[in-house]
């Protein structure tokens, strides 16, 4: 799930909207609980909610786009609704992964996992229709605001493949710091793909951001 794209699936029209700004990078997202402890999420524009069986149709539109499984991992191609229900059923209950929400709307998704490093790793994607509106830079923002203050984790880690220069603008504008080149297997292309690794430490300000949400 790491990479930033997906697209596909009803094309919405939207207005341009400004470039996001620190002060709204730092801005507290909205955390509640609905149902046990699952948390939902709540940005400016976005709503980041649990995944059910009836998002399966709706990923697998944005999923079966192949710019969109060939700058990620793990989603593989071609991708269809049973490849998608059975990702949705395969969550445990300590996978952190959400749907990404505008307006109603699914158009992308984000999440954190353990990878092979040791550390806990972001990733996410976002729908082609919704490409260029700051919408991976909102919701990526908001899981990690959850994961240094709800989860009070002390480091985060991420990545991207070295062609997609998108999903590089928006773990940079999000302060991750470069830890060196890899390989890693791209289930889509079927091959190891040259990778970025990212670095992210929990600063000083997240007790701030704990008491302003």
């Amino acid at each position: 799930m790491d990479g930033q794209t997906q697209g596909q699936g009803g094309a919405t029209e939207l207005r341009p909207y400004p470039k996001p700004t620190l002060a709204g990078l730092l801005a507290p997202a909205k955390i509640r609980c609905k149902t046990g402890l699952m948390p939902i999420i709540k940005t400016k524009r976005l709503i980041l909610r649990p995944l059910g069986s009836e998002d399966a149709q709706r990923v697998a539109e944005l999923a079966g786009d192949w710019d969109i499984a060939s700058m990620t991992a793990r989603i593989p191609y071609p991708y269809d609704v049973n490849i998608a229900a059975d990702w949705i059923a395969s969550h445990a209950e300590t996978d952190f992964v959400r749907a990404i929400e505008w307006k109603g709307t699914l158009i992308g998704a984000v999440g954190y996992f353990p990878n092979d490093h040791g550390d806990t790793e972001i990733g996410y994607w976002i729908g082609r229709p919704w490409w260029g509106h700051g919408f991976a830079t909102e919701a990526t923002r908001a899981l990690i605001h959850y994961c240094f203050t709800n989860a009070r984790m002390a480091r985060l880690a991420c990545c991207h493949f070295t062609d997609n220069h998108a999903s590089r603008r928006v773990i940079q504008k999000l302060g991750f710091k470069s830890i060196g080149p890899c390989k890693v297997y791209c289930d889509a292309r079927q091959c190891d793909v040259a990778t970025e690794r990212y670095q992210l430490k929990r600063p000083a300000l997240a007790i701030f951001w704990r008491r302003a949400a």
